[in-house]
């Protein structure tokens, strides 16, 4: 990703590998509250071990409940996740990007790695690791992206 101003052309320097990676983010809008892992890939497997970490994150159970807003990717609705007690997904109407708060922390995490051409897999999970660091200790900044003013009245 490069970032140029308006009417200048891009130059960037390209590194052509093949090599993935995934940030799986959620956030709490009404707080600011983020919690983020890096994969390798993201399938239904993964996804299901992203919620069992979650669950045992947040002490999740019968007694303390979540209710996860999803869009309906692939891994997200696959009848192989494992949704583990406490958590309760509900999805978006497909292609409908603007109605996840979540969409809203991608900007934040890519500012991290805009202009950067990087050596290894390795290096990028770094930047992305620290600037997800950074990103946990600034929940009010988060509240302000996520917290749509209509998700928090219905949550109220």
């Amino acid at each position: 990703m490069v970032w140029v101003p308006l009417g200048q052309i891009p130059i960037a320097q390209v590194n052509w590998k093949y090599q993935w990676v995934w940030l799986v983010g959620l956030v709490e809008p009404t707080t600011g509250q983020t919690y983020w892992w890096i994969v390798p890939k993201l399938n239904g497997q993964v996804f299901s071990q992203v919620l069992a970490d979650f669950a045992a994150h947040f002490d999740l159970g019968p007694k303390k409940r979540v209710v996860l807003v999803l869009d309906q990717a692939a891994f997200h609705t696959t009848p192989k996740i494992v949704i583990p007690e406490g958590i309760h997904l509900l999805f978006l109407p497909p292609k409908s990007p603007e109605l996840q708060p979540a969409e809203r922390l991608w900007p934040a995490t890519n500012e991290a790695i805009a202009n950067q051409s990087f050596e290894s897999l390795d290096q990028l999970e770094a930047v992305v690791a620290q600037r997800c660091r950074v990103l946990l200790n600034r929940p009010a900044f988060i509240q302000g992206l996520t917290g749509f003013h209509w998700w928090v009245e219905a949550v109220s």
